[in-house]
């Protein structure tokens, strides 16, 4: 077994030279980088002995770091769970439940400190997604919400009216089947998709349907006050944003379920 003096020459000499490590306990290392976070914190790593062998982990970190902007459920599911597992996977990092772990195999331990630095990074680039990007987000974010409150065999998403509507004009991002009234959820990330809504409420007044409607906006803050206020005058419940309400939105859900 290699010392820490040596250790932490392989990590310079594989890595960079600004390395070092703080000795925290027996076989127990405090591993000190130059890289950086957005916000400008250093990543948190450990190089710390397992059984027989070494391990380099961010004891949970990481994600902990990502949950001061994110929701943590959205890091599990949707396009940033999917951005995370091809990060992990690409440099063969284990998720242990939120703990990001790198075995040491055959004595490498600069390669393993830079494969396991690099994906710390990539899984960081979840808070950089553009705007687009956070748009299609928010859409598999709001899916996946919808599939865990809702009967796979009382929901169908992107409905439309198949007789009044065949060529699917005005189209709803989930309905709720079920009961006397169905139940006619909007997801809105933006200005266009929520004057497109209003236009689709109207023809179904037009039209003369029953039914309730409950809207979900990524962030209401950012909608056109005067297309806000139009909508609001045909919605019958709006809900600001989605990681904030989801206790709320799925208690209205289990309501409207009965």
């Amino acid at each position: 077994m290699m010392n820490a003096e040596t250790i932490e020459r392989e990590f310079r000499e594989k890595v960079c030279k600004e390395i070092r490590l703080m000795s925290e306990g027996m076989n127990r290392y405090r591993v000190f980088t130059p890289f950086l976070f957005d916000d400008g914190d250093h990543l948190a790593l450990v190089l710390r002995q397992e059984g027989s062998g070494w391990v380099l982990s961010d004891e949970g970190h990481t994600y902990m770091h990502l949950t001061y902007d994110l929701d943590e459920k959205d890091l599990r599911q949707g396009t940033r769970q999917k951005i995370i597992s091809n990060a992990l996977s690409s440099f063969s990092v284990q998720d242990r439940d939120g703990e990001l772990l790198l075995p040491i195999t055959n004595g490498g331990f600069g390669d393993a400190l830079y494969s396991f630095a690099q994906a710390v990074l990539k899984v960081a680039d979840v808070s950089y997604l553009t705007r687009e990007r956070v748009k299609s987000t928010f859409m598999d974010d709001f899916r996946a919400f919808m599939e865990g409150e809702v009967p796979e065999d009382r929901r169908v998403f992107d409905w439309h009216d198949a007789e009044r509507d065949p060529e699917a004009n005005y189209v709803v991002d989930c309905r709720v089947n079920g009961m006397r009234r169905p139940l006619l959820v909007f997801a809105l990330p933006t200005d266009e998709k929520t004057q497109l809504a209003t236009i689709i409420l109207l023809q179904f007044e037009r039209w003369r349907m029953e039914f309730r409607s409950i809207a979900v906006f990524e962030d209401q803050e950012t909608i056109n006050r005067k297309k806000l206020a139009r909508f609001s005058d045909v919605c019958e419940k709006q809900y600001s944003n989605l990681p904030g309400n989801r206790d709320r939105i799925a208690r209205f859900l289990q309501e409207a379920l009965q």
